[in-house]
């Protein structure tokens, strides 16, 4: 199971879509449990992935580095803004399985979303993990907003040519409501269309271009997978700062998510598990779309139509995407993409549906 491992609530950037550091007493900014507690939980499940969460889980790099040397895990990930990568040592960046840094595309929309001068530090970031010898899974993780446009900012990111894959999240969950179907059928979707056209050109080429939300719909055609897609709830779990166990890491302050502690509870033995609404359980497309996200599914704060809305974009992704495949399928057989759409090989935290 993958287990976000908080090591701070708090956040050194304040970004325009989630607003910086969590209130202390919501997320304390100090681990509150002993590292024994958290070997003594951990260690029950034998193929465990760790993701490091936070706030910044950098600004606790010294905590990282006590988990990494002392708790039994077949994988490790961290989720990081990118400006303090000089704070955890080199061998412990060789030591991570994948790396998400956060940035939103091209310099103009990643500063004006995060702050002035965050673009090229997280571009140093990345060339500074490279040139240590970093030879994992580089992933760009993207917020899109009403200022992205998703063709020319995912393909930015890729033909930078330091990026494994690009990943991207909608500004849908925590924001109030803004003018999304405009702009969704004005910009979003048609540039979706193209990057579908461009990653399906690729795969015909014998090039398969790192767009997550792509990979991961068709290793769910392919495969199948969990509900929701990234496992919330039901083989992903997060542990706050206070040794709290909840369903979902952005759902830390909602009753319905919290499962136990881990001095009292076994990771196999959660009490309940989190499910997905009947509305979409019964939808033809739940297979893929699994609910999308479970924090969204249960909190719902655009209402129904503002969650409806939502879902048409993410219906009608699943079905360019889904074209594509059928194409290439046609074209190169599906013995050959049964390999290829196997993508991610591990829940790397990439939550699969934007």
């Amino acid at each position: 199971m993958l287990y976000f491992v908080f090591t701070t609530g708090q956040c050194n950037l304040s970004c325009k879509y989630c607003g910086g550091s969590f209130q202390p007493e919501v997320v304390p900014w100090e681990i509150q449990y002993s590292l024994e507690d958290l070997i003594s939980f951990i260690s029950k499940d034998k193929d465990a992935i760790i993701a490091f969460y936070g706030g910044e889980p950098l600004l606790n790099a010294d905590f990282i580095m006590k988990v990494m040397d002392s708790v039994p895990a077949k994988k490790f990930v961290i989720q990081t803004n990118g400006l303090l990568v000089k704070r955890l040592k080199r061998e412990y960046w060789l030591r991570m399985d994948a790396v998400l840094l956060s940035i939103d595309g091209p310099r103009d929309v990643t500063d004006y979303n995060r702050g002035k001068g965050v673009y090229n530090a997280v571009i140093s970031a990345a060339k500074y993990l490279k040139e240590i010898g970093y030879r994992g899974d580089l992933i760009a993780r993207m917020t899109i907003t009403e200022l992205s446009d998703i063709y020319r900012d995912v393909m930015h990111l890729l033909d930078i040519g330091l990026f494994n894959h690009v990943h991207w999240q909608l500004n849908v969950v925590w924001c109030p409501k803004w003018n999304f179907m405009r702009w969704a059928c004005s910009s979003y979707l048609p540039g979706i269309r193209r990057l579908v056209k461009a990653w399906v050109d690729g795969l015909l080429q014998g090039e398969v271009l790192g767009i997550v939300p792509f990979l991961g719909i068709a290793k769910r055609y392919m495969y199948g997978g969990p509900i929701p897609p990234c496992g919330a709830g039901e083989e992903a779990f997060a542990i706050l700062p206070n040794g709290n166990i909840i369903a979902c890491p952005i759902a830390v302050d909602v009753k319905w998510a919290y499962l136990g502690h881990i001095t009292t509870h076994n990771p196999f033995e959660l009490p309940g598990k989190v499910s997905i609404s009947e509305d979409c359980r019964s939808c033809p497309y739940y297979s893929i779309c699994g609910g999308r996200c479970l924090y969204a599914n249960k909190e719902r704060y655009w209402g129904e139509e503002g969650f409806k809305e939502v879902c048409f974009v993410t219906k009608s992704t699943i079905d360019m995407v889904l074209q594509g495949i059928k194409k290439v399928e046609n074209a190169v057989g599906k013995k050959i993409l049964l390999k290829i759409f196997n993508y991610p090989e591990y829940n790397n935290t990439t939550e699969i549906i934007p």
